[in-house]
């Protein structure tokens, strides 16, 4: 059992189990894409339609820097590019259907991972692990 005496061992552990549990996530996710484009392609899909600049912006990462993500979603087949109705200048990006099923599959893939995982443990872990969801949510929605 995990034993910290402080706020920062506690981050420190904390860091390590979500590293180590994000890292595991990705391989079992089956999707044969880098991370970077998994997520920019999920993003697409939850704000989207999305410019070019919008997407860097959620990414927290530069116009040219998506603009290379998004050519190789679009030669992938999973995302359409469409000339944006109020900026003939720009365009929107959209998920496509190949796209939208590729990121299902891989949640899929990850939920089951999980869920294969968590019927390991005894109901008070699970519980505690539900907890510990809820509260990593609520820190992460807080100021930055």
């Amino acid at each position: 059992m995990l034993s910290t005496s402080t706020d920062t061992e506690l981050a420190t552990a904390l860091r390590l189990a979500v590293a180590r549990t994000a890292r595991r996530l990705r391989q079992e996710s089956g999707a044969g894409l880098s991370p970077t484009l998994i997520a920019a392609l999920a993003t697409i899909e939850r704000h989207g339609p999305l410019t070019p600049s919008e997407l860097a912006a959620h990414e927290r990462v530069q116009r040219p820097s998506a603009t290379r993500v998004l050519i190789r979603l679009e030669e992938e087949g999973l995302v359409t590019r469409a000339a944006d109705p109020s900026d003939r200048r720009s365009s929107r990006i959209a998920v496509t259907a190949a796209g939208a099923a590729l990121l299902a599959e891989s949640r899929t893939r990850k939920d089951r991972f999980l869920s294969d995982r968590l019927d390991a443990l005894g109901a008070a872990d699970r519980a505690t692990l539900a907890r510990a969801a809820a509260l990593l949510e609520r820190m992460l929605e807080g100021p930055a």
